[in-house]
């Protein structure tokens, strides 16, 4: 761990602080995953992509998350930067839970989930906010589930006059923690 005054995140369940005990039901999540996946919307392109997620935690009751993503060409090169977002998973009561995320193109997301197995997280938004220069985004809907070691997610959206609707899918593989 970087020598930080402030204290710092770990991805890695054996180094820094001991993991708060209401984030139990996250045990699997903390870590680094990257993969690929495949997003797609009737108002956009679809488009293969590759992501980098991280679950940490520094000892109190939330794991801070981050996402970022690059799209792909057909023979998988990367075409340009993509999606990012920021965000916390909140320990609630019993097997529910929060989710907080910010997206650099003015959505800021709160959400409400439930751990439904000890591998498996749904959530849907309670709220969805924007800045006057965002795209509408009026909600969304996320699982994530480990399976065989990878963890594999689906986003369903309602956008720019769309009903909820498959937006992004992935599988990603434990690159540390």
């Amino acid at each position: 761990m970087p020598d930080n005054p402030l204290g710092s995140d770990t991805h890695d369940l054996r180094e820094g602080p001991d993991l708060h005990p209401a984030l139990l039901p996250f045990v699997p999540l903390v870590g680094v995953w990257q993969g690929q996946g495949q997003v797609g919307y009737p108002t956009i392109e679809g488009h293969r992509y590759r992501q980098r997620v991280s679950f940490g935690h520094d000892g109190r009751p939330f794991l801070a998350y981050e996402s970022r993503a690059v799209l792909l060409g057909p023979d998988g090169a990367v075409l340009r930067q993509s999606a990012r977002e920021v965000g916390w998973w909140r320990a609630g009561q019993g097997d529910e839970f929060e989710v907080l995320l910010a997206h650099p193109t003015g959505i800021v997301e709160v959400y409400a989930g439930i751990a439904t197995g000890p591998t498996t997280w749904e959530l849907s938004t309670d709220v969805v906010a924007r800045t006057h220069t965002a795209k509408e985004v009026t909600a969304n809907h996320r699982l994530y589930g480990i399976v065989d070691g990878a963890l594999l997610y689906a986003v369903d959206m309602a956008a720019v006059g769309q009903p909820l609707q498959p937006h992004l899918s992935a599988q990603l593989e434990r690159v540390s923690g």
